[in-house]
Protein backbone atom coordinates (compact mmCIF):
# COMPACT_ATOMS: atom_id res chain seq x y z
CA UNK A 1 0.00 0.00 0.00
CA UNK A 2 0.97 3.21 -0.85
CA UNK A 3 2.48 6.04 1.54
CA UNK A 4 -0.22 8.49 2.36
CA UNK A 5 0.26 12.26 3.09
CA UNK A 6 -0.81 13.51 6.51
CA UNK A 7 -3.78 15.51 4.67
CA UNK A 8 -4.61 12.01 2.84
CA UNK A 9 -4.78 10.12 6.51
CA UNK A 10 -6.74 12.53 7.48
CA UNK A 11 -9.39 12.88 5.16
CA UNK A 12 -9.34 9.17 5.35
CA UNK A 13 -9.69 8.79 9.39
CA UNK A 14 -12.47 11.81 9.51
CA UNK A 15 -14.75 10.12 6.74
CA UNK A 16 -18.23 10.10 8.31
CA UNK A 17 -19.07 7.77 4.87
CA UNK A 18 -19.34 3.93 4.83
CA UNK A 19 -17.88 2.39 1.91
CA UNK A 20 -16.92 -1.08 2.97
CA UNK A 21 -19.84 -2.48 0.64
CA UNK A 22 -17.94 -1.05 -3.02
CA UNK A 23 -15.73 -2.63 -5.25
CA UNK A 24 -13.16 -1.04 -7.25
CA UNK A 25 -11.01 -2.35 -10.53
CA UNK A 26 -7.87 -0.31 -11.58
CA UNK A 27 -6.68 -1.25 -15.40
CA UNK A 28 -3.17 -0.60 -15.80
CA UNK A 29 -2.57 0.01 -19.53
CA UNK A 30 1.03 -0.10 -19.11
CA UNK A 31 3.25 -1.38 -21.49
CA UNK A 32 5.51 -3.10 -19.24
CA UNK A 33 4.85 -6.82 -17.75
CA UNK A 34 4.74 -7.45 -14.40
CA UNK A 35 6.83 -7.38 -12.32
CA UNK A 36 8.51 -4.75 -14.27
CA UNK A 37 7.89 -1.16 -12.79
CA UNK A 38 5.17 0.68 -13.84
CA UNK A 39 5.30 4.37 -12.58
CA UNK A 40 1.44 4.39 -13.78
CA UNK A 41 1.21 1.60 -10.75
CA UNK A 42 2.97 4.05 -8.31
CA UNK A 43 -0.12 6.73 -9.06
CA UNK A 44 -2.18 3.89 -8.69
CA UNK A 45 -1.15 2.53 -5.73
CA UNK A 46 -2.52 6.33 -3.76
CA UNK A 47 -5.67 6.14 -4.90
CA UNK A 48 -6.52 2.51 -4.38
CA UNK A 49 -4.69 3.30 -0.32
CA UNK A 50 -7.41 5.80 -0.10
CA UNK A 51 -9.69 3.21 -1.19
CA UNK A 52 -8.84 0.43 1.08
CA UNK A 53 -8.55 2.60 3.92
CA UNK A 54 -12.29 3.19 3.56
CA UNK A 55 -12.81 -0.51 3.34
CA UNK A 56 -13.52 -0.74 -0.47
CA UNK A 57 -12.56 -4.02 -2.07
CA UNK A 58 -9.54 -3.18 -4.71
CA UNK A 59 -8.25 -5.24 -7.68
CA UNK A 60 -5.39 -3.47 -9.79
CA UNK A 61 -4.52 -5.83 -12.96
CA UNK A 62 -2.15 -5.03 -15.82
CA UNK A 63 -3.92 -5.87 -19.43
CA UNK A 64 -0.81 -6.20 -20.71
CA UNK A 65 -0.05 -9.38 -18.43
CA UNK A 66 -3.44 -11.10 -20.00
CA UNK A 67 -4.01 -12.37 -23.53
CA UNK A 68 -6.48 -10.24 -24.81
CA UNK A 69 -7.23 -10.66 -28.41
CA UNK A 70 -7.64 -7.62 -31.07
CA UNK A 71 -11.75 -6.95 -31.75
CA UNK A 72 -15.07 -5.84 -30.68
CA UNK A 73 -17.04 -8.77 -29.71
CA UNK A 74 -17.29 -10.28 -25.92
CA UNK A 75 -15.16 -13.87 -26.94
CA UNK A 76 -12.80 -13.10 -30.29
CA UNK A 77 -12.23 -17.22 -29.74
CA UNK A 78 -15.70 -17.13 -32.11
CA UNK A 79 -14.30 -14.70 -34.21
CA UNK A 80 -11.47 -16.79 -35.28
CA UNK A 81 -8.74 -15.75 -32.73
CA UNK A 82 -7.38 -18.81 -30.41
CA UNK A 83 -7.45 -17.53 -27.33
CA UNK A 84 -8.68 -14.72 -25.63
CA UNK A 85 -8.90 -13.82 -21.67
CA UNK A 86 -10.83 -10.98 -22.43
CA UNK A 87 -14.10 -12.59 -20.89
CA UNK A 88 -12.06 -13.22 -17.40
CA UNK A 89 -11.06 -9.59 -16.91
CA UNK A 90 -14.72 -7.89 -18.05
CA UNK A 91 -16.38 -10.36 -15.77
CA UNK A 92 -14.16 -8.32 -13.17
CA UNK A 93 -15.36 -5.30 -14.76
CA UNK A 94 -19.03 -6.15 -14.41
CA UNK A 95 -18.64 -6.85 -10.64
CA UNK A 96 -17.20 -3.67 -9.86
CA UNK A 97 -19.03 -0.26 -8.56
CA UNK A 98 -15.88 1.80 -9.99
CA UNK A 99 -13.50 1.37 -12.82
CA UNK A 100 -10.55 3.45 -13.10
CA UNK A 101 -8.63 3.23 -16.43
CA UNK A 102 -4.93 4.47 -16.36
CA UNK A 103 -2.48 4.95 -18.95
CA UNK A 104 1.05 6.46 -19.47
CA UNK A 105 1.43 8.82 -22.34
CA UNK A 106 3.54 7.99 -25.69
CA UNK A 107 3.72 10.83 -28.65
CA UNK A 108 0.60 12.48 -27.16
CA UNK A 109 -1.77 9.57 -26.93
CA UNK A 110 -3.02 7.09 -24.51
CA UNK A 111 -1.34 3.52 -24.71
CA UNK A 112 -2.19 1.20 -27.29
CA UNK A 113 -2.77 -1.47 -24.26
CA UNK A 114 -5.90 1.58 -23.27
CA UNK A 115 -7.07 1.59 -26.98
CA UNK A 116 -7.15 -2.13 -26.72
CA UNK A 117 -9.02 -1.89 -23.43
CA UNK A 118 -11.84 0.47 -24.42
CA UNK A 119 -12.55 -1.33 -27.65
CA UNK A 120 -12.89 -4.52 -25.48
CA UNK A 121 -14.98 -2.93 -22.97
CA UNK A 122 -17.18 -1.55 -25.81
CA UNK A 123 -17.61 -5.42 -27.32
CA UNK A 124 -20.44 -5.23 -24.19
CA UNK A 125 -21.43 -1.61 -23.98
CA UNK A 126 -24.97 -3.00 -26.11
CA UNK A 127 -25.54 -5.40 -23.39
CA UNK A 128 -28.43 -4.81 -21.38
CA UNK A 129 -28.76 -4.97 -17.36
CA UNK A 130 -32.23 -5.70 -15.19
CA UNK A 131 -33.89 -2.67 -15.98
CA UNK A 132 -33.09 -3.02 -19.84
CA UNK A 133 -30.73 -0.33 -19.27
CA UNK A 134 -26.99 -0.71 -20.77
CA UNK A 135 -25.34 -3.28 -18.63
CA UNK A 136 -22.35 -0.14 -17.68
CA UNK A 137 -24.72 1.92 -16.35
CA UNK A 138 -24.79 2.48 -12.64
CA UNK A 139 -21.52 2.76 -12.43
CA UNK A 140 -18.60 5.30 -12.01
CA UNK A 141 -15.69 6.11 -13.97
CA UNK A 142 -12.37 7.70 -14.46
CA UNK A 143 -8.41 7.84 -15.10
CA UNK A 144 -4.46 8.29 -14.02
CA UNK A 145 -1.99 9.53 -16.44
CA UNK A 146 1.51 9.36 -16.56
CA UNK A 147 4.54 10.44 -18.05
CA UNK A 148 7.14 12.34 -19.34
CA UNK A 149 5.35 14.48 -22.67
CA UNK A 150 2.23 16.98 -22.59
CA UNK A 151 -1.16 15.21 -23.49
CA UNK A 152 -1.99 13.84 -19.43
CA UNK A 153 -6.02 16.40 -20.47
CA UNK A 154 -5.57 14.85 -23.90
CA UNK A 155 -5.64 11.14 -22.70
CA UNK A 156 -8.20 11.89 -19.99
CA UNK A 157 -10.57 13.44 -22.23
CA UNK A 158 -10.57 10.38 -24.79
CA UNK A 159 -10.87 8.12 -21.53
CA UNK A 160 -14.00 9.70 -20.00
CA UNK A 161 -15.65 10.45 -22.80
CA UNK A 162 -15.63 6.66 -23.79
CA UNK A 163 -16.43 5.23 -20.59
CA UNK A 164 -19.47 7.84 -20.31
CA UNK A 165 -20.20 7.39 -23.80
CA UNK A 166 -20.33 3.24 -22.98
CA UNK A 167 -22.74 3.72 -19.72
CA UNK A 168 -20.16 5.09 -16.74
CA UNK A 169 -21.13 8.12 -14.95
CA UNK A 170 -18.41 10.76 -14.66
CA UNK A 171 -18.16 12.18 -11.32
CA UNK A 172 -16.32 16.17 -11.07
CA UNK A 173 -12.74 16.12 -11.16
CA UNK A 174 -12.76 12.29 -12.64
CA UNK A 175 -9.01 12.38 -13.83
CA UNK A 176 -4.99 13.07 -12.39
CA UNK A 177 -1.77 12.66 -13.91
CA UNK A 178 1.53 13.32 -13.20
CA UNK A 179 3.95 14.72 -15.98
CA UNK A 180 7.80 14.57 -15.46
CA UNK A 181 9.98 17.61 -17.40
CA UNK A 182 9.05 16.86 -20.90
CA UNK A 183 12.37 15.00 -22.14
CA UNK A 184 14.13 12.40 -21.06
CA UNK A 185 14.43 12.61 -17.45
CA UNK A 186 13.16 10.80 -14.45
CA UNK A 187 9.60 9.31 -14.36
CA UNK A 188 7.25 8.87 -11.57
CA UNK A 189 8.76 6.68 -9.17
CA UNK A 190 12.21 7.62 -10.11
CA UNK A 191 14.39 8.79 -7.41
CA UNK A 192 14.30 12.65 -7.44
CA UNK A 193 11.27 12.98 -9.82
CA UNK A 194 9.71 15.01 -7.26
CA UNK A 195 6.30 12.77 -8.08
CA UNK A 196 5.10 11.05 -4.91
CA UNK A 197 5.89 14.64 -3.27
CA UNK A 198 4.08 16.82 -6.07
CA UNK A 199 1.30 18.38 -4.59
CA UNK A 200 -0.67 19.40 -7.36
CA UNK A 201 -0.49 15.66 -8.23
CA UNK A 202 -1.96 14.26 -4.76
CA UNK A 203 -4.29 17.08 -4.75
CA UNK A 204 -6.07 15.77 -8.03
CA UNK A 205 -5.58 11.98 -7.01
CA UNK A 206 -7.43 12.60 -3.84
CA UNK A 207 -10.15 14.67 -5.14
CA UNK A 208 -10.52 11.82 -8.08
CA UNK A 209 -10.55 8.93 -5.36
CA UNK A 210 -13.20 10.54 -3.10
CA UNK A 211 -15.51 11.92 -5.90
CA UNK A 212 -15.19 8.34 -7.47
CA UNK A 213 -16.57 6.75 -3.73
CA UNK A 214 -18.76 9.52 -2.69
CA UNK A 215 -20.89 8.74 -6.66
CA UNK A 216 -20.16 5.45 -6.60
CA UNK A 217 -21.98 5.41 -3.05
CA UNK A 218 -25.00 7.76 -4.18
CA UNK A 219 -25.56 5.83 -7.12
CA UNK A 220 -25.51 2.31 -4.92
CA UNK A 221 -28.17 3.64 -2.42
CA UNK A 222 -30.38 4.73 -5.50
CA UNK A 223 -30.14 1.49 -6.64
CA UNK A 224 -28.41 2.98 -10.00
CA UNK A 225 -29.56 5.49 -12.38
CA UNK A 226 -33.12 6.00 -12.97
CA UNK A 227 -34.95 3.72 -15.38
CA UNK A 228 -36.56 6.27 -17.47
CA UNK A 229 -36.20 7.84 -20.39
CA UNK A 230 -32.96 5.63 -21.16
CA UNK A 231 -34.48 1.89 -21.27
CA UNK A 232 -33.02 0.24 -24.70
CA UNK A 233 -35.49 -2.82 -23.89
CA UNK A 234 -38.54 -0.36 -23.54
CA UNK A 235 -37.41 1.51 -26.73
CA UNK A 236 -37.67 -1.60 -28.57
CA UNK A 237 -40.52 -2.21 -27.67
CA UNK A 238 -41.93 0.89 -28.99
CA UNK A 239 -41.90 3.19 -26.03
CA UNK A 240 -40.91 6.74 -26.75
CA UNK A 241 -41.55 7.95 -23.24
CA UNK A 242 -42.35 11.72 -23.47
CA UNK A 243 -41.14 11.78 -26.98
CA UNK A 244 -44.06 12.82 -29.67
CA UNK A 245 -43.49 10.09 -32.09
CA UNK A 246 -46.56 9.63 -34.14
CA UNK A 247 -46.00 6.50 -35.63
CA UNK A 248 -46.04 4.64 -32.52
CA UNK A 249 -49.36 6.00 -31.40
Amino acid sequence: MAKLTPQQEELCTSSQWDFSDLRALFINCTLKRSPEVSHTQGLIDVSSAIMEKNGVTVETLRAVDFDIAYGVWPDMTEHGWETDEWPAIVTKVMAADILVITSPIWLGEKSSVCTKVIERLYAASGNLNSAGQYAYYGRVGGCLITGNEDGAKHCSMNILYSLQHLGYVIPPQADAGWLGEAGPGPSYLDAGSGGPENDFTNRNTTFMTWNLLHLARMLKDAGGMPAHGNQRSAWDAGCRFDFDNPDYR
